[in-house]
């Protein structure tokens, strides 16, 4: 049957622009560090099941950011935060925990969402635990992590905390950089010490944040040696991507 009707042309198909990089969502701030980025670290691209931008803000060392609370470093931060967006990160993260102290002002200067600090899941986790029951932290220096980096990331200034900085290797290798290489047994040995040492001092925790980006290759030691859930730099950023990046189902 003949029919003066003609079919519609398929819906047109439109493909947006106005980025350099596409599929790339996550933009990480790193430090300028030579130390080795081992498998399960931030810094490592092979850590993540999804691809990440990197960019090193120059002069910005573990030992200024760490040590020195990152002092004077703001404006380079923003800026490679922004460039980071011009890219095309539609939200952006840093290598450092202790760069809670530039959240708010991150996030305000580049207008995407801004995850600073494995610290910001301490009030999460603090929610999942029973009465009784509190979050410890375990950071690579417990001297130098202020009130100011707590507050700026949500955790309760009375939450427990213990370092690395009198270990073997972990401290002396990633923020004093007494040597490009490091021992990677040693390392391990540093942070799970240190967690044991922060449960046996407070054994009301009953679960571990790990402050330090380069932790996550000995989370599950930490976990299977104080038999508490640890969350780290990689729960926290899979839970980010989670919101930029939603399964599709069905």
């Amino acid at each position: 049957m003949m029919t003066d009707v003609l079919a519609a042309p398929p819906a047109a198909r439109i493909a947006r622009g106005g980025k350099a990089i596409y599929g790339v969502p996550l933009g990480i701030l790193m430090l300028e560090a030579r130390f080795p980025r081992i498998p399960g670290d931030m810094g490592n691209g092979a850590t993540w099941p999804f691809p990440v931008l990197y960019r090193v803000v120059g002069g910005a060392s573990p030992e200024k950011v760490v040590l020195k609370g990152a002092a004077g470093l703001l404006p380079d931060f923003i800026e490679a935060a922004r460039d980071l967006v011009r890219l095309g990160a539609e939200a952006i993260t840093t290598n450092c925990g202790f760069l809670s102290l530039f959240q708010r002002e991150l996030a305000a200067a580049v207008g995407v969402p801004v995850a600073t600090s494995s610290l910001m899941q301490v009030p999460w986790v603090q929610a999942t635990l029973p009465p009784g029951k509190r979050v410890g932290v375990v950071t690579v220096s417990a001297g130098s992590l202020t009130p100011k980096h707590l507050e700026a990331a949500g955790v309760p200034l009375d939450t427990p905390v213990t370092g690395t900085e009198n270990g073997r290797e972990f401290f002396r290798v990633l923020i004093k950089a007494e040597k490009d290489d490091m021992d990677v047994d040693l390392a391990r040995q540093d942070v799970v010490q240190a967690a044991l040492d922060l449960v046996a001092r407070h054994p009301e925790v009953g679960a571990i944040v790990l402050e330090c980006t380069n932790m996550p290759p000995y989370a599950a030691d930490v976990q299977a040696a104080t038999g508490l859930p640890v969350h780290d730099i990689y729960s926290l950023i899979n839970w980010f991507h989670a919101g930029l990046r939603p399964r599709h189902f069905g």
